[in-house]
């Protein structure tokens, strides 16, 4: 949820798309909205080298003629600490779930309305997932989401500690020590890991938690 001293900040964001009438239209989308500065709108995602220090967000179409994957797309802005809201008309199922399991925060289709693009966009630059229908069919579809195999006692735990729970509220409620709590977190971030479905950050496990049916995605 976006705070009022949230709302005061200016999100830095980056836009990748090799459709300059795309390109246009994101900037007039984004043109009313004083908190949001777009800092470069680009055909390619090395194109923002210059730039990546500052950016809180890109705004990333999974398909580019330059001939990158959305994969080294985003493992590349990963690397610079920005995160990554996919930007995409949805028609390839393959490359959506391509994006989803390369760790972006959320897939928006570029027909949604203008007020539910500039919430998006926030919420991301946030580093807040941004869970839509598109995204919740990718990882419903999607035959290479592992099992991470957690037991009944690590799902409660990481049900709780993924909503937002500290430690302290999680071990009351599980009926555990904070130590022991400390310590499912620590395993069931292991489990995801062997899986090859790392979760280093508490998005992570909360997304991990929404993919895996243990947590419901928001506004559901």
């Amino acid at each position: 949820m976006i705070t009022q001293g949230d709302v005061q900040r200016t999100y830095r964001v980056g836009h990748v798309d090799d459709h300059e009438t795309v390109q246009l239209g994101f900037a007039a989308l984004l043109s009313q909205c004083p908190d949001i500065s777009l800092e470069a709108s680009v055909s390619s995602v090395r194109e923002l080298s210059s730039v990546a220090d500052r950016l809180d967000l890109v705004v990333l179409d999974v398909r580019l003629s330059d001939g990158s994957t959305v994969e080294n797309n985003v493992a590349w802005l990963r690397e610079q600490g920005i995160n990554v809201l996919v930007f995409t008309a949805a028609d390839n199922a393959g490359e959506v779930r391509a994006a989803s399991r390369a760790g972006v925060l959320g897939i928006m289709r570029k027909s949604e309305s203008r007020g539910v693009i500039v919430d998006a966009v926030r919420q991301a630059a946030l580093g807040n997932p941004v869970v839509t229908t598109d995204w919740a069919a990718a990882l419903d579809s999607d035959p290479e989401l592992a099992a991470a195999g957690l037991s009944p006692k690590e799902q409660e735990v990481l049900a709780h500690y993924a909503s937002g729970d500290k430690s302290i509220a999680v071990a009351h409620r599980a009926g555990l020590s904070s130590s022991t709590v400390a310590e499912y977190v620590r395993r069931i971030r292991h489990k995801y890991a062997m899986v090859g479905r790392p979760a280093h950050t508490k998005v992570d496990l909360y997304k991990r938690a929404v993919e895996d049916g243990i947590l419901p995605p928001p506004n559901s």
